[in-house]
C-alpha cells in the first residue's frame, strides 16, 4: 500500500471510533469483537505496519462505511454528532502531541493496561475501567472535552461510559497514526474525494 492508502486506513479508524461512540451513547451496547478491536489498537504502540494496529482492513469496515456517509454528497446519511466526534479527536490529538507530560502519563498507563489484559482478557471490565480512567486523566485534561450526546440512561451508566471513553481513546490512537502518516485536518475537506474513492475501494475489498 502507498502512503495515502495507509493514511485512509488510519482515518477510517477515527471514523470507526466516532460511529461506535454514537452507537454506545444511543443504544448502550456494541459487540465485544468491536470493543476488542478498539482496545487492541490502543495496545499496538510499536506496530510493524499500519494494518497490525487494526488487525486487518476488514476490521475497519465500519470506519470505511462511516467515512463514506459523512464525507459523501448525500447529506441524509450524515450524522452531526459523529462529525463532531471526528473533528474533536483530530483536534485533541494535536494538543496531545504537544504535551509531553500527558503523553508520558498516557504511555505508562497503556503499558500497565496491556499487562493487565494479559491477566484478564482484552475486553475485561477491569481493563476497560482502567483505560477509561486513563482517558479521563489525560485526554480529558487537554480540553475541550468531547461532549457525547445520547440517551441519558446510557451516558450515566458507569460500564457504558467506560466503554465510550475507551473507544474515544482508540480514536485518538488512530488520529495519532493518521498524523504520523502525514494526515492534516484540512486534508479531510480538500482531499475528500480521494478519501472517498480509497475508502470505497477498501470497503469493497473487505466485503469480497
Amino acid at each position: 500500500m502507498d502512503n495515502f492508502q495507509l493514511r485512509t486506513l488510519a482515518l477510517a479508524g477515527v471514523f470507526r471510533a466516532a460511529a461506535l461512540v454514537n452507537v454506545l451513547a444511543n443504544k448502550g451496547t456494541i459487540s465485544e469483537v468491536d470493543l476488542e478491536i478498539s482496545i487492541k489498537s490502543i495496545f499496538e504502540t510499536n506496530p510493524d505496519d499500519v494494518i497490525q494496529v487494526f488487525g486487518s482492513t476488514a476490521n475497519l469496515s465500519t470506519g470505511f462505511q462511516t467515512l463514506q456517509y459523512q464525507l459523501g454528497k448525500d447529506s441524509n446519511y450524515r450524522n452531526i454528532d459523529i462529525a463532531r466526534y471526528v473533528v474533536s479527536m483530530l483536534f485533541l490529538e494535536r494538543r496531545l502531541m504537544k504535551n509531553s507530560d500527558i503523553l508520558e502519563t498516557l504511555s505508562t498507563g497503556v503499558e500497565l493496561a496491556t499487562r493487565q489484559a494479559e491477566h484478564f482478557s482484552t475486553a475485561h471490565e477491569n481493563v476497560i475501567a482502567n483505560l477509561a480512567d486513563l482517558y479521563s486523566r489525560t485526554i480529558s485534561e487537554l480540553g475541550p472535552r468531547i461532549m457525547v450526546n445520547g440517551e441519558q440512561h446510557f451516558l450515566t451508566t458507569t460500564a457504558i461510559s467506560n466503554k465510550i471513553r475507551t473507544v474515544l481513546l482508540a480514536g485518538i490512537r488512530s488520529a495519532v497514526l493518521w498524523h504520523q502518516l502525514g494526515g492534516r485536518r484540512w486534508h479531510v475537506l480538500f482531499q475528500r474525494n480521494r478519501y472517498l474513492q480509497e475508502s470505497k475501494k477498501q470497503l469493497d475489498a473487505s466485503i469480497d
